[in-house]
């Protein structure tokens, strides 16, 4: 197979899924090279997602490696298939920053996702109205087109909500992301009152970090975990900056992350009480405080 120089994240995943069901099987490259019959370089390709795998090789090692459950398999074999495939986010590739539609692929494919927000409602929770004020907020120089392209790629992304197979989604937002006025008044009114409609969702455990909590002193910034339906995956890490975004791959990076994310959740108040403290600042914006 050719070699691949710019593989895609989905690529990224299949090749680290491998390596990582070789590695727990016990095997190395020169084990998996006899499986194949090949050289050990083609291993070493496929592993750093340098090029694609055949499927008859592919079940091959997983057989090799001892995966055995149906269900595994055929979600393996399905990432494989989708590896090089392009979704709705393609579209945008030219309107909106490349490493945004990257995310927007790697969002599609989780299954459940624990996103942390520290000034801002999380993405998938936006309102158009409060998108359209942000990016005008952010980028006050952008053309009609781009908007139009930001807030169209935002409602594409909330479809995952409600797909056949809807993602899991846990928010924790800091409280001050309520009183941050993105926008007129009456844009944000809709966005809390949007959010209190999301948070009866069953799909969606939505918390507020009160003001006044110690768990505010870590909140070092937004980030966002994602799992994967197949279970061999390891879960990623996503932060951003103003100039760059990283992606955590790595066991002990995204255990860290993990970590904080449950300090985060237990600090935070529960469904109920969460709703209330939304309501409260919907109720301070309403009198006009």
């Amino acid at each position: 197979m050719p070699i691949n120089n710019n593989p895609t994240f989905r690529q990224r995943r299949l090749a680290r899924t491998l390596r990582e069901l070789r590695t727990a099987a016990g095997l190395t490259h020169a084990d998996a090279a006899k499986v194949l019959g090949s050289a050990e370089s083609k291993v070493g390709r496929i592993e750093n997602a340098q090029s694609g795998i055949r499927l008859p090789d592919l079940r091959a090692l997983m057989d090799a490696y001892n995966v055995t459950d149906p269900t595994e398999r055929a979600a393996i074999e399905k990432l494989s298939r989708e590896a090089k495939q392009k979704g709705w986010w393609s579209r945008y590739v030219n309107v909106v920053d490349p490493a945004y539609a990257a995310y927007a692929a790697v969002e599609w494919d989780a299954s459940e996702l624990y996103n942390v927000e520290t000034n801002l409602v999380p993405g998938l929770l936006q309102t158009p109205e409060y998108t359209e004020a942000l990016i005008r907020l952010q980028a006050p120089d952008a053309g009609k087109e781009r908007v139009e392209a930001q807030i169209n790629v935002r409602r594409e992304r909330k479809t995952i909500l409600t797909r056949d197979n809807p993602l899991q989604l846990w928010v924790i937002i800091a409280e001050n992301v309520l009183y941050h006025q993105v926008g007129s008044r009456d844009v944000m009114k809709a966005q809390l009152e949007a959010l209190i409609a999301d948070s009866r969702k069953q799909n969606i455990e939505l918390q507020i970090l009160p003001r006044d909590d110690p768990m505010n002193a870590c909140l070092f910034g937004p980030f966002v975990i994602m799992s994967f339906p197949t279970s061999a995956e390891t879960d990623v890490v996503y932060t951003e900056s103003p100039t760059s975004t990283l992606y955590y791959e790595e066991a002990a990076d995204v255990e860290t992350y993990t970590t904080l994310f449950r300090r985060l959740n237990m600090a935070a108040a529960n469904v109920s009480k969460s709703r209330a403290l939304i309501q409260d600042a919907l109720h301070e914006m309403e009198q006009g405080r």
